[in-house]
């Protein structure tokens, strides 16, 4: 365990409102930080600017706000630090471990993917541009080896990046930069010691923890909590018309919750507010209760969602 004074984070990506399955990952997040008496940092990811929804940071903030999920500190925005994460990419260039790439989406169409699904870059410009290509993305180098870790929740684990991703993008074609760089100088800005976060994201631990070696910066523990699924199996988010969290019964749905964390709240809560349950929560919170399979979602249990939340100062 990292001896550090503990720094987590929750980082949402305003592309819309949160919904059950966010609230699981905050949850968690916020009651690792609490429970030892640390902070907890909040982080809107809006690298992606084309997906963002206006007002959507807000009625995340107003929602977290209105579980009882208080953060630390003021928020930081991704969209405001282009400046420190081109420098990343300049260190990055001073060491040969990036080069430009000028392969197209149609171009990569047929390439093999990951068990993730993820294209496995084939190295087309890994020695230089084809002759008349023009440079559109940066991508990193990746080494032939295996990157090992250790998640909280998984265990012992490990993956060859040259195998099993290929050398991935820092750099996009459309001139923003991508998660896997901005992610990396973010948490060694704000502190970060230990990472919660959604299952989801399991497999691009191997990515960051070789970026944060490239870059001198200092790994977190990391801890991946169950995702969240439809009836069909689908990961709630926006795409899968995943609904905004309730407005109303608000302590129902962190019971919810917390029962998805494997921290089932005793009969005596069952009318609670969030801050009363959160309050538990802390006293009772051990990770390693934390299941690996993913929950399951019950539209039908949601309570009523027609009360309006209360607005952000």
């Amino acid at each position: 365990m990292n001896s550090a004074p503990y720094v987590g984070r929750f980082a949402p990506s305003p592309t819309g409102p949160l919904h059950f399955g966010s609230l699981v990952a905050a949850v968690a997040s916020w009651l690792d930080a609490r429970a030892v008496g640390g902070r907890w940092l909040l982080r809107m990811e809006d690298l992606d600017r084309p997906r963002c929804e206006p007002g959507a940071a807000d009625t995340i903030l107003r929602q977290l706000e209105a579980y009882g999920l208080y953060w630390d500190g003021a928020v930081l925005v991704q969209s405001q630090r282009d400046d420190a994460y081109a420098a990343a990419l300049d260190a990055l260039k001073t060491r040969g471990a990036v080069y430009p790439c000028a392969c197209t989406r149609s171009q990569l169409a047929q390439a093999p993917r990951n068990h993730e699904g993820e294209i496995l870059y084939p190295g087309t410009c890994r020695n230089g541009l084809p002759a008349g290509a023009i440079a559109r993305a940066w991508r990193v180098k990746v080494p032939d080896v295996r990157t090992r870790f250790h998640d909280r929740i998984h265990g012992d684990l490990q993956q060859n990046l040259a195998h099993d991703v290929g050398d991935f993008i820092v750099k996009r074609a459309d001139g923003l930069f991508a998660y896997q760089l901005a992610v990396v100088v973010d948490d060694a800005f704000q502190g970060i010691t230990h990472v919660v976060r959604g299952a989801d994201l399991l497999w691009n631990t191997p990515r960051q923890i070789y970026l944060q070696t490239l870059l001198g910066l200092p790994t977190p523990v990391y801890a991946h909590v169950p995702l969240v699924t439809n009836t069909a199996g689908q990961k709630l988010s926006k795409q899968t018309l995943a609904p905004a969290l309730p407005e109303t019964g608000r302590g129902a749905v962190l019971t919810q919750a917390l029962v998805a964390l494997g921290h089932p709240p005793p009969v005596e809560l069952a009318e609670a507010k969030p801050d009363e349950l959160l309050t538990w929560a802390s006293a009772h919170w051990h990770i390693e209760n934390v299941p690996t399979r993913p929950a399951v979602a019950n539209p039908a249990s949601a309570p009523d969602n027609s009360a309006s939340l209360p607005a952000h100062p």
